[in-house]
């Protein structure tokens, strides 16, 4: 005990896997977003309606929603590394094997399925499955910070796919980017990603173990929590209130990310310089994903939401002005207003769920969770090119985007987590 007692006063392991989580989740995002300057390429190389090919992207995220669940069961069981490891193998497969499509039905089985497997084993619901048991007092601040790797690997992979796909091809930079999955991610979580503080002799945010029964003053004691059951959980409105905000709030998100890239080319903006204005997306949302975490530690998880997605509704409105003035200036003001409220999105998804519902099977029920978000996803990345299908324009697309992200709002204040989470004194 005199030895773990030590241990605790040394660098908390939680932070640890915050960094490993970070790392995955640069991957896990800066490849879904990277789709969109494929999607430009592959568009001028192979005769696809824009519709038909963004269902391409759909599809992973489709098949995250039948895996999410099942993902978040398995690190409930088995721990994470024997659902993560195998997960980052099977995604290198899938990109290096989209290098070889000859047509949209490969396409398809490639990167939708097969990689969309592999990815779905190191998102959001598997972190956040681990995080829950390691942080309390400081879940927001956490999860921001590991999810502040979804901006940094969009600023990285985006406009490092499009200078590859310039110089070498895309097909070559399927096969590179497969690589940096396996070389990077697997010695990561294999040597540093650890279930619960127990496992190294450590407790709930590095509190020191106590000398005697009731802890010392300063340590944080938990919020009562209901030992949920899947049917308990999916019987409460709060599931349901947190599953809509989520949904609502992805919908408009995902017809971003899929299409703006190929919006601004259309709006006379070139390739690189969109890539570039969608990495800065990046860069800021990975900023404000650890301000907003920050920030709901300490105004709520209610309140945080509605400024960052009210950050979000004028990024999108942005976009409208592109279109209507053709005033490229618009488009900084996009990547800005956008990225600030893109980073509210996962944080609060991972601290309000984790307020809710952590206990015994928080994987499986955060599993749910992010599969309502995949569907939304791929309905949003479909409709945006159905959209602009029919009426040769993304106008309705974005419109549509900041009606959804209102509804959105309404719901977090109907899931409260603040009545249900206690902040420590």
């Amino acid at each position: 005990m005199a030895q773990e007692r030590t241990g605790s006063r040394k660098l908390y392991f939680g932070w640890v896997v915050v960094g490993a989580a970070l790392a995955s989740m640069a991957f896990w995002l800066g490849i879904r977003t990277s789709f969109s300057v494929f999607y430009v390429a592959l568009l001028e190389e192979f005769p696809w309606e824009r519709g038909d090919s963004a269902g391409v992207q759909s599809t992973a995220l489709l098949t995250y929603t039948f895996l999410a669940p099942l993902v978040g069961g398995m690190i409930d069981r088995f721990g994470p590394r024997r659902v993560i490891l195998p997960g980052i193998l099977v995604l290198s497969v899938g990109l290096v094997l989209c290098a070889t499509i000859q047509s949209l039905t490969q396409f398809f089985i490639y990167y939708g399925v097969v990689m969309g497997a592999g990815i779905s084993c190191i998102g959001i619901v598997s972190y956040s499955a681990i995080l829950a048991h390691w942080f309390e007092k400081k879940r927001g601040l956490a999860s921001g910070i590991a999810v502040s790797g979804m901006g940094l690997g969009t600023f990285v992979l985006v406009p490092l796919s499009q200078q590859l796909i310039s110089t070498w091809g895309w097909r070559a930079t399927f096969v590179v980017t497969g690589i940096l999955v396996l070389v990077i991610l697997l010695p990561i979580n294999g040597l540093f990603l650890r279930h619960k503080p127990e496992e190294v002799g450590q407790l709930v945010d590095g509190a020191a173990f106590p000398e005697k029964q009731g802890g010392p003053d300063g340590v944080f004691l938990k919020s009562p929590t209901t030992d949920w059951t899947l049917k308990g959980a999916l019987a409460s409105a709060r599931f349901w209130h947190v599953m809509a905000l989520s949904f609502f709030s992805i919908i408009g998100i995902y017809t971003i990310l899929v299409h703006n890239v190929k919006f601004l080319v259309d709006q006379g903006i070139d390739k690189m310089t969109a890539a570039f204005l969608f990495a800065l997306v990046g860069a800021i949302s990975s900023g404000f994903r650890i301000f907003w975490g920050w920030l709901s530690d300490r105004i709520g998880r209610e309140l945080t939401f509605t400024l960052g997605i009210l950050c979000a509704c004028l990024g999108a409105a942005s976009l409208l002005l592109v279109e209507k003035t053709g005033t490229k200036g618009y488009a900084f003001a996009f990547s800005i207003f956008f990225g600030m409220g893109w980073g509210v999105t996962a944080p609060m998804y991972m601290a309000i769920s984790a307020d809710l519902f952590k206990g015994r099977i928080f994987g499986l029920i955060y599993g749910i969770i992010e599969g309502g978000i995949g569907v939304a996803g791929a309905l949003g990345a479909w409709l945006a090119g159905y959209i602009f299908d029919i009426h040769n324009s993304y106008r309705w697309a974005f419109v549509l985007v900041i009606v959804v992200f209102l509804v959105s709002i309404l719901f977090v204040w109907l899931a409260a987590p603040g009545k249900h989470r206690r902040r420590p004194g």
